[in-house]
């Protein structure tokens, strides 16, 4: 069964403890035990990352969610927040990064919701480090593409369902949100969304056959000329396949989104100001979004409720933080602004530290 965002807040016996993180150094891992898969694929984990050592902050903290093929490698975006007063922790979902195990399906789920119980238990290992140790319990949720659907989607039901709780959230950042399928319309269409339903029903593991361009992973991977330093065996050049069970989970979270949530923050939603799809403009993966379509971002945003401030970010990539300097520097300008003028957060006066590639920092 799965999960409810208001069930009460977790005890799984003996207490886990962080340990040395396998992929970054400096960083530490909690790992969150979930019990059976829903979907039936064994036993599952979910993993909280932070930098080891860090300390309760004086602006609270920040929960980082990940998109398809993705999972949490980016140290500068962690830096960013750091020294702008906050704690930073990121989640790996479950049978994602370094919660995926051999016997999963990568990132396969056929129920958004089902992240909800890492979600919760994310949020409550947070608040127990924050104000237990008598820093603030104030919790900004930031996420990127499916996360950035998915994060709404568990706010809203927070809300309604575990007020408490929902209470130390007081924003959330969007980061290139998937807020629709892209693509032509015709597959938004009633036909087709009845046979990935049908085909998801009864072969949930089916893949989509559909090829996926390695442009945009070749754009920002070190070892083909881009900035970014990452395991290739969890962020695939070419990401991994979609599955019909996935893609049904994902449509109907997206039209749930459609008829109106409210996340119950202020929220701040940062796209590119452009998609190009077109494979003849290779140079396109560097200036646009070339993953998804950023209006459907525009046209949903409004769709999450009061306070949602939507930014297009000149030539950005699909996630606006692994875009070229120019634009990146323009991206956390926008967060340094919305931090300080919509949650009234004092931050500290920007530096290089968040825009420099990861192959030159210490």
């Amino acid at each position: 069964m799965t999960a409810s965002s208001g069930a009460p807040r977790h005890d799984s016996g003996p207490a886990a403890t962080w340990q040395p993180d396998r992929l970054l150094d400096r960083y530490e891992v909690l790992t969150l035990p979930l019990g059976d898969d829903p979907d039936g694929e064994g036993p599952i984990t979910a993993s909280l990352v932070r930098k080891a050592g860090q300390e309760p902050a004086e602006n609270g903290a920040v929960l980082y969610v990940h998109g398809f093929t993705d999972y949490f490698f980016h140290e500068p975006l962690a830096d960013f927040f750091h020294d702008r007063g906050y704690a930073f922790y990121a989640l790996d979902l479950r049978k994602c990064g370094r919660s995926l195990a051999k016997e999963h399906t990568a990132h396969f789920t056929t129920d958004l919701r089902q992240y909800d119980d890492e979600l919760g238990r994310a949020l409550d290992v947070i608040v127990d480090e924050t104000a237990g140790h008598g820093g603030s319990a104030r919790v900004v949720v930031a996420a990127h593409s499916t996360g950035g659907l998915i994060a709404p989607l568990w706010l809203d039901r927070l809300r309604q369902e575990s007020p408490q709780r929902h209470a130390h959230v007081r924003g959330l950042l969007l980061n290139s949100p998937w807020f629709d399928l892209q693509g032509s319309p015709v597959l938004r269409s009633l036909p087709v969304s009845t046979v990935i339903r049908v085909v998801a029903a009864v072969r949930p593991r089916t893949v989509i056959p559909q090829e996926l361009s390695e442009g945009y992973g070749r754009s920002i991977h070190e070892t083909t000329g881009g900035e970014w330093a990452y395991e290739l065996s969890l962020k695939p050049m070419g990401g991994f396949p979609v599955t019909f069970g996935f893609l049904h989970a994902v449509r109907r979270g997206q039209a749930h989104l459609h008829g109106g949530v409210d996340v119950g923050v202020p929220s701040l939603v940062l796209r590119s100001d452009k998609t190009i799809f077109n494979s003849r403009h290779p140079s396109s993966v560097d200036n646009s979004d070339v993953v998804l379509d950023v209006a459907h971002m525009a046209r949903w945003s409004g769709y999450l409720g009061d306070r949602v401030s939507v930014v297009p970010v000149t030539d950005a990539r699909h996630d606006v933080f692994l875009s070229v300097p120019r634009a990146r520097t323009q991206a956390y300008h926008e967060v340094d602004t919305w931090l300080r003028t919509t949650l009234d957060v004092p931050t500290a006066t920007a530096d290089d530290a968040a825009t420099t590639p990861i192959s030159e920092r210490a």
